[in-house]
């Protein structure tokens, strides 16, 4: 996209933009009157049926192949341009969605690699790529810390990355609410079921460092609320290899999921002070 392009009135950022709750977010806020701008950012091209009076597209490779590699400090590298490319509406954003995540890899497989052969049980020489299932663990045997470190990056490392560096872009007189997609199976006291280690922790840890960035944006970014947004099953890519378990009723439409956290944001208190909630406002425990 043109960044000259981008005007420094009342804008919403939609971040991990391909996903299906993420493309609902973005209609939502086509239709919303107080929205003048959205800023949408994906790794890759993407269309929206939104006019592009008020829609601009950044693309923004965040991809963190393994760990003890470039890839990490790119990637953070890459997020931080961007957001440094966004000052010119610095104190203009009242509402960003941080919608990266991954459960499994059923429908984009991924196999693991090395860069050194002869450490190849070494996590950090590991690297992710195109060909090898990943899918949430039922017993302990199926970890693998490529597995592991996988769902790690992509739910909690990129989530704070883009904290880390939005902290400075959302400061201002504007009121702004940022909420980032997790989960009810992250709550550490309401797991009574075990299993999906990988996506339990990595949703658990991306809890505290919403719960933990929030301490420091109520001194630095006064005018900021964080939410950790539990959307319900969700009928998405995410969820579809699981639907046939979810209860009658309980299945819903990413349309859905994007206007109950639109309601919610009508009635948010800015405290300095995170929550998490789910789909119909309530608190989920921690």
């Amino acid at each position: 996209m043109d960044i000259c392009r981008v005007q420094a009135v009342n804008t919403a950022i939609v971040i991990g933009a391909s996903s299906g709750i993420a493309k609902a977010i973005v209609t939502e806020l086509a239709d919303n009157a107080e929205i003048e701008q959205i800023i949408t950012i994906s790794q890759k091209e993407l269309v929206f049926n939104v006019s592009n009076n008020i829609h601009h597209h950044i693309c923004c490779d965040y991809t963190m192949n393994g760990f003890g590699n470039n890839a990490s400090n790119d990637a953070n590298e890459n997020i931080a341009r961007v957001c440094l490319a966004l000052s010119s509406i610095k104190g203009h954003i009242s509402k960003v969605f941080i919608c990266n995540g991954r459960l499994h890899s059923l429908n984009n497989q991924m196999s693991v690699h090395t860069h050194n052969p002869q450490a190849s049980k070494s996590p950090e020489n590991q690297q992710i790529e195109p060909s090898t299932v990943l899918s949430p663990e039922k017993r302990l045997e199926d970890i693998t810390p490529a597995s592991m470190l996988s769902v790690f990056q992509s739910n909690t490392l990129v989530p704070m990355m883009w904290l880390q560096h939005l902290v400075k872009l959302v400061n201002g007189k504007q009121a702004c609410i940022i909420s980032v997609l997790s989960a009810r199976v992250g709550s550490i006291s309401e797991n009574q079921l075990g299993g999906w280690y990988s996506y339990r922790a990595s949703k658990a840890a991306l809890n505290m460092l919403i719960k933990t960035s929030a301490i420091e944006y109520a001194r630095r970014a006064k005018n900021t609320k964080l939410i950790a947004f539990h959307p319900g099953t969700t009928d998405t890519e995410l969820s579809k290899p699981f639907q046939a378990n979810v209860p009658e009723g309980k299945l819903f439409t990413a349309g859905f999921a994007a206007q109950q956290l639109l309601t919610i944001h009508q009635g948010i208190e800015f405290n300095n002070q995170a929550e998490f909630l789910d789909w119909q406002g309530q608190t989920v425990q921690w």
